[in-house]
C-alpha cells in the first residue's frame, strides 16, 4: 500500500467481522496478535473445500477463529470460517478478564498445523496443535504443561546437581504458571516448539517435541525455585535464527534481586536446542541491573528482535540483535557473540561506560559518558514500572533504498521521572551505524514529537521494497492498569506514520476500534491491515 492513498482520505474501516464468543459472561479480548494465511483450503458451508485467504484469531475466552479475509466465491469478507473453543478458561487472571489465550500462536505452514496455548482448570496450560483447514485437534495433542513437569526437565542446574531451593517449602512446589503471554516459535525445520512463561516463581522457557508430543526440557529464569524473578512475559516470546539458535528476554519483579549462580533475571540468554536439550550459550545482562530489578524495570517487557544478517564487510558485527524494555532504553549486541557469561550474571556496576552491549562512542545524555541509549524518558533506575513505564514492545527492522538500516521502536515518555502522565515522543526511529571492521552502534536518528501514547504495542512496517514504508502502531491508548471490561474500558487507536518523515499519515476515529487487548498488533496483507479486538476490523483503501 503507498504512503499517499493511506493519507489520500479514502482509507479507513473496511469490515469487522462478528464479535466473537464470551466465556461465562466476561467478553473476550485478543492480547495475541492476528496472524494471516494465504489461500488455505477450507469447507465452508454445503460446498467441498476451496481456497481461502485467512486472518487467524485465538482470545482471552479460549477460542481460535478463521475468518475470511477477502471475498471469495460468495463469501463476505469478515465470514467466520471456522471456531475451535479450547478448554474452559482460567479465571481469576489481570485486566478484569478470563485468561484463555494471551500469547500468539505460531503456524507450521509445511504440516499445515497451528500451535496455540490456552491456560484452563486451576491454571493448567494445555498447548494444542489444530488443522489449519478446520480446526481440528491434531491427535496426540494437547500437550499439558505444569510446574512440577518443568521443574522435572529443569536444565538450569545449579553446582550440585539439583535444582536450588525445590523441595525446600512444598507449599510452593507445586506453585502455578500465572501468565503465558509470550509469543510461540517453532525450529527452523518445525521440530520443536517454544512456549515461555512469566509471573511466576520463576519463569520458564520449555522445548515440546511436536512429532511425538511431549515436553522435552526446559529452563527456568532462576535455579532457585523460591526466587521472584527472572519471567519470560515478553509479547515477543521466542526468537529463532536461521541456524537454530533461541533466544529470549528475561524480566523481574519488585525486590526480586538475588545475587547468586545461574540466576539469569534482567537478561537475554541465547540457546542451543540440540534434539530439544536446551543448553545455554550465551547472555547478556545490563550494567544496572541490580537496581532495575529491585524496581521491577523489566528489561524482558516486549522482547528480542532479530536483524537481518549485515553485510559483513560493513561491520564487524553483521549479526545482530535489539532489545528494549521499561526503562525506555534501546540495547544492541553481536548475537554472534553475546558477552555474557553461562553460569552467572557479571558484577553489580554503577559504570554505564563499561555495559557490555554495543556502545556508541559518544556520551549519553544521562550518564556524561558512553552507555545504553535512552530513548524514552525522563531516565531513570527506579520509578519505571507499570503505569510508569516507558516502553514493552519490540524493535521493527527497515533498510532503506539507500541501504541504511534503522530500527522503528514505541514507547512512553514520561512527563516528569515519578510521573505517569504520558507526554511524546512514542515513536522513534534509530539509525544502524556501521564502519568496516568495527562494532555497530546505535543513534537516534528522528522523534515523533506531536502523538501521546499511553501504552502501544510493537511497531509493524510495510513497505513496497524501499519505498512507501509505513509503520503501524496500535496503542491501547490507556494506562497498564486499566481495566479492559466495564463502561470505562479503554478504546485502542491504530496509527500509521510514514516512516522516512516520521509524519501522521492517518489514524482511526476515536472510539471505532472495540476494546482490545495489551501490547497486541496488527497484521498486514494486500494492502489491508487486520486488528484484533473482541473481533477482527479490516482497514484498507475503500475503492
Amino acid at each position: 500500500m503507498s504512503s499517499a492513498r493511506v493519507a489520500g482520505g479514502t482509507f479507513g474501516r473496511l469490515w469487522a467481522s462478528a464479535q466473537f464468543d464470551s466465556s461465562d459472561g466476561v467478553p473476550p479480548r485478543l492480547y495475541a496478535s492476528p496472524l494471516y494465511l494465504d489461500r488455505i483450503s477450507i469447507a465452508y458451508g454445503k460446498n467441498p473445500s476451496r481456497p481461502f485467504s485467512v486472518v487467524i484469531a485465538a482470545t482471552s475466552t479460549g477460542f481460535v477463529y478463521a475468518v475470511n479475509a477477502f471475498d471469495a466465491a460468495g463469501v463476505a469478507a469478515g465470514t467466520i470460517l471456522w471456531r475451535k473453543q479450547l478448554g474452559t478458561p482460567c479465571n481469576g487472571g489481570f485486566d478484569g478478564i478470563t485468561m484463555g489465550v494471551l500469547s500468539t500462536p505460531v503456524i507450521d505452514g509445511v504440516r499445515q498445523r497451528l500451535y496455540v496455548a490456552n491456560c484452563e482448570d486451576k491454571f493448567v496450560w494445555r498447548v494444542y496443535a489444530l488443522d489449519i483447514s478446520s480446526g481440528t485437534v491434531v491427535s496426540g495433542w494437547p500437550v499439558e504443561i505444569i510446574r512440577p513437569a518443568l521443574v522435572a526437565k529443569n536444565t538450569n542446574i545449579a553446582d550440585a546437581g539439583v535444582a536450588a531451593g525445590e523441595g525446600a517449602d512444598p507449599k510452593r512446589g507445586n506453585q502455578v504458571l500465572r501468565a503465558q503471554r509470550g509469543a510461540l516459535n517453532l525450529s527452523p525445520d518445525g521440530a520443536l516448539l517454544y512456549v515461555t512463561f512469566g509471573e511466576s516463581s520463576p519463569g520458564w522457557l520449555a522445548a515440546l517435541d511436536t512429532q511425538t508430543p511431549k515436553l522435552l526440557s526446559s529452563f527456568s529464569g532462576t535455579a532457585s525455585m523460591l526466587t521472584r524473578a527472572g519471567g519470560i512475559w515478553g509479547a515477543a516470546g521466542v526468537a529463532v535464527d536461521d541456524r537454530g539458535n533461541v533466544f529470549v528476554a528475561t524480566g523481574t519483579a519488585f525486590n526480586g534481586l538475588v545475587v547468586e549462580p545461574h540466576n539469569w533475571a534482567q537478561s537475554i540468554l541465547q540457546f542451543s536446542s540440540d534434539a530439544g536439550h536446551l543448553t545455554l550459550r550465551g547472555s547478556y545482562t545490563p550494567f544496572n541491573y541490580c537496581e532495575t530489578t529491585n524496581a521491577d524495570i523489566d528489561l524482558g517487557s516486549g522482547g528480542v528482535t532479530l536483524l537481518p544478517n549485515l553485510d559483513p564487510s560493513s561491520t564487524g558485527t553483521p549479526r545482530l540483535l535489539a532489545v528494549g524494555g521499561k526503562q525506555g532504553n534501546v540495547y544492541l549486541l553481536d548475537r554472534a557473540r553475546l558477552p555474557g557469561l553461562v553460569d552467572r550474571r557479571q558484577p553489580c556496576s554503577t559504570d554505564s561506560s563499561g555495559d557490555a552491549s554495543l556502545l556508541a562512542p559518544e556520551a549519553q545524555p544521562q550518564f556524561g559518558k558512553p552507555g545504553p541509549l535512552n530513548v524514552f524518558g525522563p531516565y531513570t533506575e527506579k520509578d519505571a514500572a507499570i503505569d510508569k513505564a516507558r516502553s514493552r514492545s519490540v524493535p521493527a527492522y527497515f533498510r532503506d533504498g539507500k541501504g541504511n538500516h534503522y530500527l522503528f521502536v514505541t514507547g512512553t515518555t514520561r512527563q516528569q521521572e515519578g510521573s505517569a502522565v504520558a507526554v511524546p515522543p512514542g515513536l522513534a526511529r534509530l539509525r544502524v551505524i556501521t564502519e568496516p571492521g568495527k562494532p555497530a552502534y546505535l543513534r537516534v536518528d528522528q522523534l515523533e514529537t506531536t502523538v501521546t501514547m499511553e501504552n502501544p504495542g510493537s511497531p509493524v512496517m510495510t513497505s513496497n521494497g524501499s519505498k512507501d514504508a509505513i509503520v503501524w502502531v496500535l496503542d491501547e491508548n490507556s494506562p497498564r492498569r486499566a481495566k479492559l471490561i466495564g463502561p470505562n474500558a479503554p478504546h485502542p487507536v491504530l496509527y500509521a506514520f510514514d516512516a522516512l518523515t516520521l509524519k501522521l499519515l492517518w489514524r482511526s476515529a476515536d472510539g471505532e476500534l472495540e476494546t482490545s487487548g495489551k501490547y497486541n498488533e496488527p497484521a498486514t496483507a494486500r494492502g489491508t491491515v487486520f486488528v484484533g479486538t473482541d473481533r477482527v476490523v479490516a482497514f484498507g483503501s475503500r475503492h
